[in-house]
Parts: structure tokens; sequence; C-alpha cells
């Protein structure tokens, strides 16, 4: 463990700046350390070794600590079928293995990748939970045709860098929580159904003994459409870039 890379995890408790609770169902949990992970993977051509594969508390999948020939520690998101010793690189012109991580351009069609730039540079935004992994589907001008976890067809740009290999620890949505506390130490309040409330309290509540949800359809709390409804802001830069849509 990289001291250097650990900060405290600050506890928000679903509150905002101003105290009131914005997100619900969330408090309590046990003190945490995060751990700052390296998503740019801008370190080009500088060969690291595996020093360990780590548990993170902030997600399901493993973590990579990297030693660095410069003598830099970093951490990444351990694919599958990394083991502790192995040597990684970032660059133009690297091997294809997992682990290491190059621009879309060069890697060749049909593999597996994870931690996806959507902008050059900026290091990785999606395909980044346990278990994971994007297919290359082609290339086209200059932009790389890829199939995400959710189904989606998009576009990105040829320039963007991608790490090869599916992310590991896939068993990891088969974990069994066991106990209510446990659900406590990660931060997790109780969830009351709508239909066991006061009418006052969730447009599903009310009733003489047990009663549906009603119609026309469920509601959240604040009384907005729960269920078929799209909530994805427009963005203007990524939308014309998907071909098609997940579902």
């Amino acid at each position: 463990m990289a001291k250097k890379l650990l900060t405290i995890l600050p506890k928000k408790s679903g509150r905002n700046n101003a105290g009131k609770v914005t997100v619900r169902h969330q408090g309590g949990r046990h003190k945490r350390f995060l751990r700052e992970i390296d998503f740019k993977r801008d370190k080009h051509d500088i060969p690291a070794k595996v020093a360990s594969i780590e548990f993170d508390p902030n997600r399901g999948a493993k973590i990579a600590l990297l030693f660095y020939a410069d003598g830099e520690k970093r951490y990444i998101l351990a694919p599958r079928d990394l083991k502790i010793g192995d040597e990684v690189l970032a660059g133009e012109k690297v091997e294809i293995k997992p682990g290491n991580a190059l621009p879309l351009r060069e890697i060749p069609i049909g593999t597996v990748v994870h931690n996806l730039e959507l902008r050059p540079g900026k290091g990785g935004q999606i395909v980044r939970g346990a278990g994971t992994g994007a297919i290359l589907m082609g290339k086209e001008e200059k932009y790389a045709l890829v199939k995400l976890p959710s189904g989606e067809q998009r576009k990105i740009d040829l320039n963007c860098y991608a790490t090869l290999g599916q992310i590991g620890n896939e068993e990891w949505k088969n974990r069994v929580i066991g106990k209510a506390g446990r659900k406590r130490h990660l931060g997790i309040r109780p969830t009351v159904r709508g239909v066991a409330q006061h009418p006052d309290s969730h447009p599903h509540g009310g009733g003489e003994g047990r009663s549906g949800i009603g119609m026309p359809s469920p509601k959240t709390p604040w009384g907005k459409p729960a269920l078929g409804k799209k909530t994805r802001k427009r963005k203007k830069y990524s939308d014309k870039l998907i071909i098609k849509r997940r579902k």
C-alpha cells in the first residue's frame, strides 16, 4: 500500500454544502481511504512492475499497484489475468497484452478493452466497473467503433487511449451481503417501499389494507414518473457519436 496515494475519503452522508439531504439512503459508513487511481495512463514508454493486487473499498474492481522504473508508484484498475511480477507499459507501440495502454488506432479489431477515454488526454471515463470490457468492432476515418458492456455502440476518436483486457473480479456481482449491518458499514441506510408509507409521504402510500402502486404509472416520492421516462441529459458532442443505443 503506497501511503502517498491514499487520502481519507470525507463523509458526505448524502448532504450538500447547506447540510440538507439531497441523496437519500446514505450515511454512517466505516472510515475509508481513497486510493488515487491512474485513469490517464500518461507515463508513456516507462515500464512498470505489478507489486501487488489490492482490494479497494470504493469500487468492485481490484486495483494493481505499479512500481515504475523511474521510482514512481501508481494504482491502476487490475485487468483479469494480471499477476504480481508482470510488466505493463503505456505508449504508441507496445505489446498487445492485458494491462498495457495504447491509442485505439494501434489496437487490433476484436480486442477487449477497458478504461476508455472519450476525449484524447482526458483519462478513462467509461468501462471501469468490475468484470466489464468493451469490444473494438472496427475503424473508419478518424473514429473507432466500440461496443460497450451496455450494448451501446458508439464512435470514439482513434487517438483516445484504452487499456487492454477485461477488468477482473467479475464474480463481484454474486457477493452476498449477509446482514443489515454490512449495508450500514457500506454507508447504505434503509429504503422504505412507497406503498408502506403514509399518503402524505409518498404517492403510492395510503389505502385500506394492501394496495398496489396505482395507475397510470409508478411515481417517485416527488410525484415524477419512475419508469420509462428518459432522464439522460442531452450531450451535444457525445450524442452524435452514438450509433446504436443500449437496449
